[in-house]
This record gives C-alpha cells, sequence and structure tokens, in this order.
C-alpha cells in the first residue's frame, strides 16, 4: 500500500523506455526490484519471467506494514492454526477481486487512476486500521482482564481472570468468519490498485495479457498471507499454554501496533498532500 511520502504515482513507481522499478516499503534504491521488457510485443519466455516476477511480487506485498497490522487484528482475537490460513485466503482473495475490478476498467477504457483518488485510498486504508486497533483494544476492556488469587492444593495460586469472556465450543458459519477478511483485503486492493496499474501498464496495455498479470499477483499475495497468517498465529497460540498474560499482551500489542501503523500512513499522506 503505502510506501513513502509522496503519492505511489510518484515514489512506488517509475518506469521509463521500458524500465520497471518496483521499490518496496522501508527499501533503498539499491535494493528495488528492476525489470527490464523491451517496447515491442513480449516473446513467450520473456512473457512467462514477467508472471514469475509478478508472482514474487506478490509474496513480497503481503510484507507490508499496514497488510501485517491489519490482519494481526483479526488473527489476535481468537487465534487458530485452521482460521490463520482462512484469513490470509479471504484477504488474499478481496485484494485480488478489486485489483481485477480496477484492472479491467482501466485496461478495457485506457483510463488513468488520479492521484486524488490514490490519496484517498490510502487514507481510508489508515483509517481502517485505527477502527481495527480500537476495536481490539475496546474487545480487551470489555473482557476485563485482572488476576484472580485463590487457593489451591493447599497454597495461595493467582491468574488472570475475565467475567466478560465465555469460552465455548459455538462455532459460527464460515461465511460470518470470511466477511471481514474479504472486506479488509478489497481496501487494500482499492489502495494498492494505482501503482500495480502503473506497472501493468508499462508492461502491456492489452486486457488478457493485463488481467493474467494482475492474477498471477494476486495468488503471489494469497499464497504470501497464508504463510504470514500462519505464522503470526503460532505465538499466539503457544502463548494461550504458556500464560494468558502473554497472549493478552500480544494481543494488546497487536492492538497498539494497528493504531500506530494508521497514524503513522494518515500523517504521511497529509504531509505528502501538503506538499512538505
Amino acid at each position: 500500500m503505502y510506501r513513502g511520502k509522496t503519492p505511489v504515482s510518484s515514489s512506488r513507481a517509475r518506469s521509463s523506455g521500458g524500465l520497471w522499478s518496483y521499490a518496496p516499503f522501508g527499501e533503498q534504491a539499491a535494493t528495488q526490484c528492476t525489470v527490464r521488457f523491451p517496447n515491442t510485443f513480449m516473446p513467450e519466455t520473456e512473457f512467462f519471467t514477467l508472471l514469475g516476477v509478478g508472482f514474487l511480487l506478490g509474496l513480497r506485498h503481503a510484507l507490508d506494514a499496514d497488510h501485517l497490522a491489519a490482519v494481526s487484528t483479526v488473527l489476535a482475537e481468537r487465534p487458530s492454526l485452521r482460521a490463520s490460513s482462512a484469513v490470509g485466503l479471504w484477504w488474499g482473495i478481496g485484494h485480488t477481486l478489486t485489483l481485477l475490478l480496477v484492472g479491467s476498467i482501466v485496461l478495457a477504457w485506457g483510463l488513468r487512476i488520479p492521484e486524488r483518488f490514490e490519496l484517498i485510498a490510502e487514507s481510508g486504508v489508515g483509517i481502517l486500521l485505527i477502527f481495527l486497533g480500537a476495536t481490539l483494544a475496546l474487545k480487551l476492556y470489555r473482557e476485563r482482564w485482572h488476576m484472580h488469587s485463590h487457593h489451591h492444593d493447599g497454597g495461595p495460586h493467582a491468574h488472570l481472570h475475565s467475567h466478560q469472556r465465555q469460552d465455548d465450543h459455538r462455532h459460527r458459519h464460515w461465511m460470518a468468519d470470511s466477511v471481514r477478511p474479504l472486506c479488509i483485503g478489497m481496501a487494500h486492493g482499492l489502495a494498492g490498485s494505482a501503482a500495480l496499474m502503473l506497472i501493468i501498464l508499462s508492461t502491456t496495455q492489452e486486457l488478457g495479457p493485463g488481467l493474467l498479470s494482475i492474477a498471477v499477483f494476486g495468488v503471489g499475495s494469497i499464497v504470501g498471507m497464508m504463510a504470514i497468517g500462519l505464522t503470526i498465529t503460532l505465538p499466539l497460540v503457544c502463548s494461550l499454554t504458556i500464560s494468558r498474560r502473554l497472549f493478552v499482551g500480544l494481543q494488546g500489542f497487536a492492538s497498539v501496533a494497528s493504531v500506530c501503523v494508521g497514524v503513522w500512513m494518515l500523517v504521511k499522506l497529509t504531509s505528502a498532500a501538503a506538499g512538505y
């Protein structure tokens, strides 16, 4: 999503004479992933190379700070290994569907995404991150975790206790659990559509190859986010077996991190819009 001080059209993507440079967040120009394509029709080997690079960029795209923050808040609420892959899958599906929709419109009608749209979409992601972090914090507050002391086996014991939380075995329908990460992924896809379209338009302006490139990029982001979801969930699940206090601490960290990333994005976007 957001990579730097200026809108993505000028800071995230630069192309000239068939040279494309993709600069991920926090990396210097020396580590840019650069792919060169001829201005004429690409041969089959080079086209499949392009698709391979698109898949790898999709994997890298899943590691963006705003993606990690959003998925972490969702997984921190009720972590499970099965839910981790499902959240990553539905996030990636929503992300890819939005990119395909925007890409089909841009390629079919030859449109250009205005910078103002980029700014609004990125700002929406920042607000979304703040909302997700605040929602998780409110949930922790309502559960009112506190130390509960009692005597057991002839000695005093203390553990974290909540009068609000009720752990039962009821499970919501899979659709109810998929809607939230699906919508979050769609918001991220909308915010990142402008930069991706610059990549696609620098290599082809045909509808078929363009949509295929977006789809391969989306598959890479799905695989990457599913792996990230599993990586995030493992320490959360392990913390439940070690200490409830540790688990609550990780939940609180995810909440604060989401809010901080959202505020940071809004500050950077505001500075970019003001010309600082």
